[in-house]
């Protein structure tokens, strides 16, 4: 399976310079914990996730109404392009223990998102055992910590 079989084409992104309480606010309206960063050519070079606005923003006492993004997002962010196997892109996900992977076109422009919500629906294609793994993977748990 592909990557753009399972991802959702309709990506929200903003600017490095838009202010953290219109991210929130463009969060809040689409039921999302994060919003990829573009820049002027829609490349992708950030993301931000309602985690970084709390603990970037609210709890270092920043206004959120004249911070940008650019100050709290995070950079060198991991990616997937849409032939891409799935496989590939779940061991990505779980390699580096995020739950959201931006998908971008060969010149890295931003074309959709793949969540770990999106491959769970799509554990009958991909397999139950494989998406059982990769949230394992994710969350960074050991089922075997208390068989000791």
């Amino acid at each position: 399976m592909k990557v753009k079989d399972c991802m959702c084409n309709d990506v929200c992104y903003v600017t490095p310079d838009t202010k953290v309480k219109e991210v929130a606010k463009l969060m809040a309206q689409n039921h999302i914990g994060s919003v990829a960063v573009a820049d002027n050519k829609d490349c992708l070079c950030g993301i931000v996730t309602d985690r970084d606005i709390i603990l970037r923003t609210v709890a270092c006492d920043k206004d959120i109404k004249e911070t940008e993004v650019s100050e709290i997002m995070s950079t060198n962010v991991c990616s997937c392009k849409e032939n891409d196997e799935m496989t590939d892109a779940q061991s990505k996900m779980a390699i580096n223990h995020i739950r959201r992977l931006p998908v971008c076109d060969e010149d890295n422009k931003i074309i959709g998102i793949l969540t770990f919500g999106d491959i769970a629906q799509n554990s009958c294609e991909i397999g139950k055992d494989e998406v059982s793994d990769t949230a394992e993977k994710i969350c960074d748990c050991n089922t075997n910590k208390n068989a000791e």
